[in-house]
């Protein structure tokens, strides 16, 4: 493959990992306010309200774990290429049913589209990436990787925020379908979607790394070592922390700081950017300072602290500063465990990634669900949980050692 042909499939990729995030990255700021004004309409109070929004968020990774060692298997023996087709297209019918929805019922039906067409996407896209780079440079692509996810979290709040605040004075009603100021982000990115995935079907060119003779049984026994086992937990750590702290800081931002739409959406957009810019200079540059395991012990060391000290701070600028610190610490983590993932298997690189999505996904089902639940206690509860749970996988490096 020359390098042209080579570097034209990369960007297809992580434009892809792109768009599939600046779906999931304009609903963060507008899903309180988007979930309260369907929910208001059957009359629910405050706290069922939270609920919603928890079980929302949830809804969209558990679906992404009951499908995405699947999507894996088959990619591995089909190729990556139709599998990510089929996920496009199904992102495309999430975006267009999240913009046109008159209740809460159908906004649950189009996350769980968006889970189940999701993990279709991100794992396999990763594997792809994984196929046609050399083990030299896989850290390095990974964080690229890193990097379009990233992004898709920096425009996507803002995008969301900005374009959901659109003076639109006509609506249009058709059926179960409504449109209006809020569908306009939802509208965009489905149609931002149809162009990615007429690209991707033209110009991507299949491959797969799976030797079809390798048995299920010595595939599974593989995978699952004490050292894969590691670094499953250290990933769902960082997710479930990860996803407590977006959801719960949608709220707790509209509730208690009072931020607008804008301002949630530029707190989410410096988090993003952090993690977009440091990825790859910590996977480019952080072994020539420190080590891998060091560098996620002193990631997670970040979060941690990060997060327990956000209660104690009110002020805008001060809240920004603690999510740039956060943002820093899961920047040093992300794209070593990817990494090491990825180069656990040449052989089986979409089922090992995909297992890992699917510990991702657990916490973040967790995430959301006791973030909204311990709300009840106070906006405290969740942010110190969140820093004690992190700090507490730091204890995980000491069982095995991250190469």
């Amino acid at each position: 493959m020359d390098k042209k042909r080579k570097l034209g499939r990369i960007f297809l990729i992580l434009l892809s990992l792109f768009l599939v995030m600046l779906g999931y990255g304009i609903l963060l700021p507008t899903l309180p306010y988007y979930t309260e004004r369907l929910a208001l309409e059957d009359n629910l109070d405050r706290d069922s309200i939270n609920f919603h929004i928890g079980l929302l968020t949830s809804i969209y990774p558990l679906f992404q774990l009951l499908f995405v060692v699947l999507w894996g298997r088959l990619s591995d023996k089909y190729g990556r290429k139709p599998i990510i087709i089929t996920g496009l297209i199904g992102f495309i019918i999430m975006q267009l049913l999240t913009g046109l929805a008159t209740s809460l019922a159908m906004l649950y039906i189009a996350r769980i589209l968006g889970g189940i067409f999701t993990s279709a996407v991100i794992p396999v896209s990763n594997a792809y990436l994984s196929d046609i780079t050399s083990e030299e440079r896989r850290t390095k692509i990974m964080a690229w990787s890193g990097v379009a996810l990233s992004s898709g979290i920096i425009f996507g709040p803002v995008l969301g925020g900005f374009l959901s605040q659109t003076n639109m004075h006509w609506k249009f009603s058709w059926g179960l379908l409504h449109l209006d100021r809020f569908s306009v982000p939802f509208l965009l990115v489905a149609f931002f979607g149809f162009i990615v995935l007429l690209m991707t079907a033209k110009w991507l060119k299949n491959t797969t790394r799976l030797n079809r003779l390798v048995s299920k049984k010595i595939i599974v026994r593989f995978s699952f070592s004490r050292y894969f086992l590691v670094l499953l937990l250290l990933s769902f750590v960082l997710q479930f922390v990860v996803t407590l702290f977006e959801t719960v800081f949608s709220i707790y931002g509209k509730d208690e700081l009072l931020f607008s739409v804008n301002q949630i959406g530029m707190a989410f957009m410096l988090c993003g950017g952090v993690m977009a810019v440091l990825q790859p200079v910590f996977a480019t540059y952080g072994k020539k300072f420190i080590t891998v395991k060091q560098q996620i012990g002193a990631g997670l060391l970040l979060s941690g602290i990060s997060m327990i000290a956000f209660p104690f701070f009110n002020n805008e600028f001060y809240v920004y500063g603690l999510i740039i610190i956060f943002a820093v610490g899961g920047a040093m983590v992300t794209p070593n465990l990817l990494s090491a993932v990825s180069l656990l298997s040449k052989e089986n690189a979409g089922s090992n990634i995909s297992i890992q999505t699917s510990a991702n996904s657990v916490g973040q089902i967790l995430g959301p669900l006791l973030g909204t639940w311990m709300i009840a206690g106070g906006f405290s509860l969740p942010f110190f949980i969140a820093g004690i749970v992190v700090l507490a996988a730091m204890g995980l490096l000491l069982i095995e050692n991250v190469k």
